[in-house]
């Protein structure tokens, strides 16, 4: 019986489904974002997940703790100093997966797994906010404008006079 296991073996064994997966998270990481199956991107939020929230704490224990998932010194600097910055505030959830139709030759089903903070397509700035106008303000500013308005023609009375 399967009671209570959740991991998808992929059609691999063990050790080849974990260093896929470190290969996989260690693209993912350098990249902010890798194409992949659906399958593939779905375990490899459950493998990168935990490994992100661990490099919110940046000490010694816990690049050591990610360098031994990820054996790729590059990827842990450039979680620990580009990402985890980024991600600080977020509870979780820090990668997004998008569909992206199916694969030609078997129809695997394809999709775009990405890091949720690095696309600037759906991410909201905080610091742009969008102006009210209210009917009050509007008025207000039409008034001047009008006073404009009338002394505009006399100037075009003495224009053509002077010709």
């Amino acid at each position: 019986m399967r009671h209570a296991k959740k991991i998808n073996h992929l059609g691999r064994t063990d050790a080849h489904r974990k260093a896929m997966l470190s290969n996989m998270a260690t693209s993912l990481i350098m990249h902010k974002r890798i194409s992949t199956t659906l399958a593939k991107a779905k375990a490899l939020r459950m493998y990168v997940e935990p490994i992100v929230t661990r490099s919110k704490n940046d000490t010694t224990h816990s690049r050591r703790m990610v360098f031994a998932e990820l054996q790729n010194k590059y990827a842990v600097t450039e979680l620990f100093r580009e990402i985890s910055p980024k991600i600080a505030e977020r509870p979780g959830g820090y990668t997004r997966i998008l569909k992206t139709g199916f694969r030609k030759g078997d129809n695997a089903e394809m999709c775009i797994i990405e890091f949720v903070d690095f696309n600037e397509t759906y991410t909201v700035e905080k610091s742009k906010k969008k102006s009210t106008r209210t009917r009050r303000s509007s008025k207000k500013a039409a008034a001047p404008a009008e006073n404009v308005v009338n002394e505009a023609p006399a100037a075009e009375v003495e224009a053509p006079a002077a010709e």
